[in-house]
C-alpha cells in the first residue's frame, strides 16, 4: 500500500502543491536549511558513532622571561 504512494505521479502533484504554497522565491531557502539540517543530522551521529578523541597531552608552561636588569652601579 505504501509503496503506492511513491509513485512518478504522485511525487508531481505533491512537487506542484510545494511550489505553489512557498513560491519560487522560498524554496531555495528551504532547500538550504534542509541541506544544513542534514549535514548537522550527520555531524552529530557521526560524533555518536566515532570513539572519543584520544586525550591531549598537557605542555609544560615556560615561565616568561625575567625583565633585563640594569647591572650598572649608580653614584
Amino acid at each position: 500500500m505504501l509503496g503506492d504512494l511513491f509513485q512518478p505521479m504522485h511525487l508531481l502533484v505533491i512537487g506542484i502543491i510545494i511550489f505553489l504554497l512557498f513560491g519560487a522565491k522560498r524554496l531555495p531557502e528551504l532547500g538550504k536549511g534542509l541541506g544544513e539540517g542534514l549535514k548537522g543530522f550527520k555531524e552529530g551521529i557521526k560524533g555518536v558513532t566515532d570513539p572519543a578523541p584520544p586525550a591531549t597531552t598537557q605542555h609544560a608552561v615556560t615561565p616568561p622571561p625575567a625583565p633585563p636588569q640594569d647591572n650598572q652601579k649608580q653614584p
